[in-house]
């Protein structure tokens, strides 16, 4: 599965694995691994068979954020030249979290700058203990801007505030307090704990987890009547479905769904 120059991709069962795989500039992304990262999930997103992706790093870092080379050439280009590579970007951040099965990073080391917004847009996120995270983008004189709604989500505007003007670096312990991971796990778990939550989601209905993410995502723009009408109309269509009537027939059963098995 693997025809890229920066990532790597790989499939066992129902789980696939993505790998940022520049080690040697700690995983640092540019236009090229944005572009292969894009392709990977679209094409993940096509694949009927796939029910979680894993997003990580190769070597010690998950993703050190843009690479420097990179920006050096940016910095010479025209607003319009500017404006075609940040929107790449922004497209890959809507692409992950739009992604239409869960998904889970696996923040093997440090997360800097746009590394964040990978881990913002994941549905789940583990980091080894060693892991550090900082949004540093305004030492350099700039903002995180196309990961910025990702992360605001995920941590909230005040804690957002203290990190995006501060651009200070935090442990995983702290990550996790504010809710930018979901656990942190000494480094010799990472790799057992993220296969338990990939179980754990397997085991769940892959119709209903994409409803599920739909509902996340659409419901809080909504008023109250609107949700209501939404959700009690996705609740009906869900129970006539061919996976609701397996799971609640297994359930009576007292055995596993088919997708389960």
């Amino acid at each position: 599965m693997n025809d890229y120059r920066t990532i790597e991709v790989s499939r066992a069962g129902g789980t696939t694995r993505i790998t940022l795989a520049r080690p040697d500039i700690r995983n640092a992304f540019d236009e090229v691994l944005i572009a292969e990262l894009t392709a990977a999930l679209s094409t993940v997103a096509g694949d009927a068979g796939a029910r979680v992706v894993v997003l990580t790093g190769k070597g010690k870092a998950f993703c050190a954020g843009a690479d420097l080379a990179w920006m050096g050439k940016m910095k010479d280009y025209t607003y319009d030249e500017n404006l075609a590579d940040s929107l790449a970007l922004a497209k890959l951040m809507r692409t992950l979290f739009d992604l239409p099965i869960p998904t889970i990073a696996a923040v093997n080391g440090p997360a800097i700058g746009g590394g964040n917004g990978l881990v913002a847009a994941c549905d789940i996120a583990i980091a080894a203990e060693s892991a550090v995270f900082s949004l540093s983008e305004v030492k350099l004189g700039l903002v995180p801007a196309c990961i910025g709604p990702y992360v605001i989500r995920r941590i909230g505007e005040r804690v957002a505030r203290e990190l995006f003007l501060t651009g200070r670096r935090i442990g995983a312990a702290r990550a996790a307090e504010i809710g930018l991971v979901n656990e942190a796990v000494p480094d010799d778990r990472l790799a057992g704990r993220v296969e338990e939550w990939v179980r754990d989601l397997a085991s769940s209905g892959p119709e209903a987890l994409r409803i599920c993410k739909e509902l996340i995502s659409r419901t809080p723009g909504m008023d109250l009547d609107e949700a209501g009408r939404f959700t009690a109309e996705m609740i009906a269509r869900l129970r006539i479905g061919r996976e609701a009537q397996e799971g609640i027939a297994a359930f009576f059963g007292k055995r596993k769904p088919r997708w389960a098995e």
